[in-house]
């Protein structure tokens, strides 16, 4: 490296952490900052594509190590019931974010990473440098800052970012249970304003998710009452819910999810994961995606350094790499998600696709990518 100067990431999920540890590998000072204390459950599908594997596995990853589920097969459903199962094409695994998370940050830190364990409550940019302030009142200097800090913060609002004055009327849902599942599965459940997939996780767990409109769930009372009412209408949710078990005190759930595009650089900061765009869950390739802008971001931050970038040159880079990795991606995903919303058309789709495996396949692959190259 032709420099030394340290490189502020704001929140540790899987864009922050991936970056962090990359950075790290790659001679950088890593201040990752999160609010959050580890382990932690959160609201996410807890399926990842393999075609992260090959780059993880690179960085000294191996979440098969933490108890992952090899997954091979897709499941889906109508809500009348109408279903097909096919063969993924690369295939994945799932595994909990609380132990996903956990591993990444404790991997992070023997590296060297420094955990700034604050919220961080405003970022500025003057004479080259950011300053970042703290909720205690410090503040920190970085001459490059990653924001990863999820779908929907408070520094959103700070920044006054693009989609935080649109309407964003998604509510996500997430449980674990016990129960009887095909552990080679992930099945994606159609009803009613919404999906929900079921995927198995570590130690024997299942993972269920769902997303639903906020109007479609205003007229229940809770989340049981809703499950009971609309999800069940599919019977293949009904059978799961009268044999599963939960895990958990009670679901977790998160509102005014923003599907709008986002500006990978704002303010200077190289944006990651869902902080620069989140594509719909009924893809299935979310977390993948945030695994994937992790290395697109270190990998142009050691070019800016390896090769003398401008700053400018810097944001250019990765604004032009990001259109040119998720823009397709992202357009696919909206498609399927407008598809999902109309339930005559799915059920004839999957009716359709029973008899089209190979065109079943293509759909796949139009929301996820190659093994991705080192």
């Amino acid at each position: 490296m032709k420099k030394s100067f340290n490189i502020a990431i704001i929140g540790a999920g899987l864009a922050g952490l991936t970056a962090a540890i990359h950075l790290r590998k790659s001679g950088f000072d890593v201040l990752l900052f999160e609010k959050e204390h580890f382990p932690k459950h959160k609201v996410c599908g807890e399926y990842l594509s393999n075609e992260i594997l090959p780059y993880w596995n690179y960085l000294g990853v191996d979440p098969l190590q933490w108890g992952a589920v090899a997954i091979d097969h897709l499941a889906l459903s109508a809500v009348n019931g109408n279903s097909l199962d096919i063969k993924l094409p690369l295939g994945g695994f799932g595994i909990s974010r609380y132990e996903l998370d956990h591993h990444l940050l404790e991997y992070a830190l023997s590296l060297g990473c420094t955990l700034i364990p604050q919220t961080v409550e405003d970022i500025h940019f003057a004479e080259n440098t950011f300053s970042v302030s703290t909720k205690d009142q410090q503040e920190f200097k970085a001459h490059l800052v990653i924001g990863a800090f999820g779908k929907r913060s408070n520094l959103d609002f700070k920044l006054d970012r693009n989609f935080t004055n649109s309407k964003n009327n998604w509510l996500a849902v997430k449980a674990h249970y016990a129960g009887e599942i095909r552990s080679d599965q992930v099945s994606l459940h159609n009803f009613k304003g919404g999906y929900c997939g079921i995927s198995r996780v570590e130690n024997h767990k299942i993972n269920v998710c769902y997303l639903t409109r906020t109007e479609a769930f205003k007229p229940f009372k809770n989340i049981e009452e809703f499950q009971q009412k609309v999800l069940c209408e599919n019977p293949h949710l009904r059978k799961f819910f009268s044999q599963a078990e939960s895990l958990l005190d009670q679901p977790l759930s998160i509102s005014q999810i923003a599907f709008q595009s986002k500006p990978s650089v704002e303010n200077h900061m190289l944006m990651c994961g869902d902080s620069a765009g989140l594509i719909h869950p009924l893809c299935g390739n979310g977390m993948a995606m945030a695994v994937i802008s992790a290395k697109l971001a270190s990998e142009c931050i050691c070019e800016y350094v390896n090769q003398d970038w401008s700053r400018s040159e810097l944001e250019q880079h990765y604004e032009q790499l990001w259109k040119r990795t998720f823009t397709n991606r992202l357009r696919a995903g909206n498609l399927l998600q407008r598809a999902l919303q109309n339930d005559s058309l799915t059920s004839t789709g999957i009716q359709v696709l029973k008899h089209l495996p190979k065109v079943t396949q293509k759909l796949i692959q139009t929301t996820h990518g190659k093994p991705l190259k080192i």
